[in-house]
């Protein structure tokens, strides 16, 4: 199957309507919600890092609901083991044999809730099953299905006690992005419907999870030009040869752009990637996996500012005629 203009119209009204009805239940953010369906539709993950109280878990259920598809929140503590999250093989005395019980990381969509509060090893837990959507418990695989989406959150108050995501696992998350507070006419909105104690709209379903399947797989047949991926090249050896930064963008950083920019456009009706979808990501995709220089960061410079200023001079290719 190939993009054509059809189906790139049949994909992008589609989205709309997949972001238009988690809108019912997060208000006034349908750019979070969108850079959540281009990572799902990606095959993707979701770092989320916002304060409490933004309507994270309200983001992952409603999507799992939208896609008919199963939710789980794990809440990551230092005593998490990492069977905790992926589950555990347990004798039965009964038939004589070791059955395995699923852990709470066997979800379409699975909210891993302050996610550096828990320790290293069981951080580490996340790694295969986020990279090869499968967990190896004493030998044997086991899939975690299809769709399957971590979206992570991290808190920016209270650091203390809590481990540092080390850039390895940042790298597997496709984008990083937050919510934010609401604005002054969708905190009303969200008063206004208080009289429930959980303040949780319910969502009707759109589309199936076999249907997320497919819609992911035509977003992957999306042309990109050989002057669009020789500009993300471009973009990604900037940020690792700027005076600025330590650590620049890996491959599976330009890779993980080209993917989100193929989802990208075909959301908004094209069968073909422009330079104005990689700038729209960049920042959400690339920015996690930047380190700045000492001295740049304390000299008041952003990785936002630095990847700005890059996307200012690497000039994008011509528009063909």
């Amino acid at each position: 199957m190939t993009m054509t203009p059809d189906h790139a119209q049949w994909f992008a009204q589609t989205f709309s309507s997949l972001v238009g009805n988690v809108g019912q239940a997060v208000l006034g953010k349908p750019r979070t919600i969108s850079l959540a369906f281009t990572c799902m539709l990606s095959e993707g993950h979701l770092l989320l890092e916002d304060f409490p109280g933004t309507g994270k878990t309200s983001l992952a259920k409603a999507m799992s609901a939208t896609v008919q598809g199963s939710n789980s929140r794990i809440q990551f503590t230092p005593d998490l083991l990492p069977s905790d999250v992926t589950g555990v093989t347990i004798y039965d005395q009964k038939s004589g044999s070791f059955d395995f019980h699923k852990g709470p990381i066997f979800a379409s969509v699975v909210l891993a809730d302050e996610i550096n509060r828990a320790s290293p090893k069981t951080q580490a837990a996340l790694l295969e099953v986020m990279e090869e959507s499968k967990v190896t418990v004493d030998g044997v695989s086991h899939e975690v299905g299809n769709p399957f989406m971590v979206i992570a959150t991290q808190n920016p108050i209270e650091q203390a006690g809590t481990y540092k995501l080390p850039e390895a696992q940042l790298d597997r998350f496709l984008m990083k992005t937050s919510l934010g507070y609401p604005d002054h006419a969708a905190t009303v909105e969200i008063l206004a419907a208080s009289s429930t104690k959980t303040h949780v709209r319910t969502v009707s379903p759109k589309i199936t999870t076999s249907a997320v399947v497919d819609m992911a797989e035509l977003a992957a047949t999306v042309h990109t030009d050989p002057a669009v991926l020789d500009y993300i090249a471009r973009i990604a050896e900037a940020t690792r040869t700027t005076p600025e930064t330590t650590v620049g963008v890996s491959v599976r950083g330009a890779l993980s752009l080209t993917r989100a920019s193929r989802t990208w456009a075909a959301a908004h009706g094209r069968h073909y990637v422009v330079p104005d979808d990689v700038k729209d990501l960049a920042e959400p995709v690339l920015a996690h996996r930047i380190l700045l220089d000492a001295e740049a960061e304390f000299t008041g410079t952003t990785v936002a500012s630095v990847l700005h200023r890059i996307l200012g001079e690497v000039s994008p290719p011509e528009r063909r005629r």
